[in-house]
């Protein structure tokens, strides 16, 4: 499988190569879809500016990047898009080896059920095959390497690459059992966009249940490990943030990253939910409504992980999805990220049951975001109604998309335990209701 990664590594860079020497490279790094106040190129330019004169990049609105990103830009200056090309690069082969990883434990995992009849009788077509799982790897890197939500926010330079290589490698040494490593790369996306921070239980989960420990509240080996992980990551991520003081001697950092992250002071237009609902409600009322949008994120977390224990990898895409949907500057490198596990639960089809309307939503949304900006913006014809109507439609479809997933998987697994054919004490036939 090595050569089909490696021609798919050349395609994706060549693309790349090719767009940023195009004409629309410009157009696309301006882009709100592409792009925010967050993760902007022209914004680390700013500030690599500033810093150049001797000035903290944070002492203006301009610049809320971390303080790791414009130290590596500061060196790297010339190079970006090279070094923006190879994020997306290691992304991919991350995900690839994770998802690799992921399927032989899977498939020991299943082999172990079937021969301890933990699975009903009549399941055989539900079972995962080797044949199957064999090119699942190279569809997950090559959905994410070839993604034009991937492309268009390479091109335009966005850093939200650079966290998506960081949550991968996450993944990659989660998969792999290597705790340690887990908890830095953990503790670096959560340093990055704040938001990873609810990927610590399903990489917890995933870690404990390759140990063979089970999740018990009453278990002392459970809360054994659970701690050690919280340690190893907590303080990861306190060294992280001290040596960000050391490199800038100053704390104005903390605000104006994770400050503007939380209180969401820039309204301008982007794909989520925020921008549009803040800048038409009373003053007064925001610090409320921030805390209930911001909630969102976090909110699901807990209900979710107690639902899929015993399936981490199922929790971890649908983490990344509410991530993607919820946090308050998305841009499409974020749906990118999640979208790219689908061919993970290509076994999950014959289960779904809105997969083509939901496509169709999330396609023609994609396209009419240029059309109703140039409207409103450059015609003068629509409004911003306009716009945050066609977001508020790919929003919802993004949604619909996780929840048919959601429930085609537990369909699934319901099925491998009850079997295929379930009936009613009266014999006729019954119908599955996800509560």
């Amino acid at each position: 499988m090595a050569a089909p990664l490696i021609l798919v590594l050349v395609v994706a860079a060549t693309l790349r190569a090719v767009l940023y020497r195009s004409n629309i490279a410009e157009f696309i790094s301006e882009r709100v879809e592409v792009v925010s106040p967050l993760n902007s190129w022209k914004r680390v330019v700013e500030g690599l500016s500033l810093l150049d004169l001797e000035v903290s990049p944070y002492s203006g609105d301009v610049f809320h990047e971390t303080p790791f990103i414009i130290y590596l830009f500061h060196f790297l200056i010339d190079y970006a898009e090279l070094v923006f090309m190879i994020t997306d690069g290691l992304t991919a082969v991350a995900l690839y080896f994770a998802v690799k990883n992921y399927n032989k434990n899977l498939f020991k995992r299943q082999k172990l059920m079937i021969e301890s009849n933990r699975y009903a009788a009549d399941v055989a077509e539900l079972m995962r095959t080797p044949m199957q799982l064999q090119y699942i790897p190279l569809k997950v890197a090559s959905f994410y390497l070839l993604n034009p939500f991937t492309i268009l926010s390479c091109v335009a330079k966005s850093t939200c690459g650079i966290t998506n290589a960081i949550i991968a490698l996450c993944i990659l040494t989660t998969v792999h059992g290597s705790a340690f490593l887990s908890a830095i790369f953990l503790a670096l996306a959560t340093y990055q966009s704040l938001y990873p921070l609810t990927l610590f239980a399903p990489t917890l989960l995933y870690l404990l249940q390759r140990l063979y420990i089970p999740v018990r509240l009453k278990s002392r080996v459970f809360w054994s490990y659970t701690l050690q992980y919280a340690f190893m990551y907590l303080g990861s991520l306190l060294i992280i943030i001290c040596l960000s003081f050391f490199l800038l001697n100053s704390w104005d950092f903390i605000p104006s990253v994770y400050g503007f992250i939380l209180s969401v002071p820039d309204l301008t237009p982007n794909i989520g939910l925020f921008w549009y609902f803040f800048a038409e409600i009373f003053e007064h009322f925001s610090l409320f409504f921030v805390c209930v949008f911001q909630i969102n994120v976090f909110f699901y977390t807990i209900p979710l992980a107690v639902k899929l224990k015993q399936h981490p990898m199922f929790l971890m895409f649908v983490q990344l999805a509410i991530i993607s949907i919820f946090k308050s500057y998305p841009t499409v490198g974020d749906v990118a990220l999640y979208m790219a596990f689908l061919p993970m639960w290509s076994h999950l089809y014959r289960f779904l049951r809105n997969i083509f309307v939901v496509t169709c939503m999330i396609i023609v949304c994609s396209m009419l975001f240029p059309v109703l900006w140039h409207l409103w913006i450059y015609a003068g014809s629509a409004n911003s109604n306009f716009y945050y109507a066609i977001t508020l439609v790919f929003n919802v479809g993004q949604i619909l998309l996780v929840s048919d997933y959601f429930y085609a998987f537990l369909r699934r697994e319901h099925h491998l335990v009850h079997g295929l054919c379930i009936r009613k004490k009266d014999g006729t036939e019954a119908t599955l209701v996800l509560k």
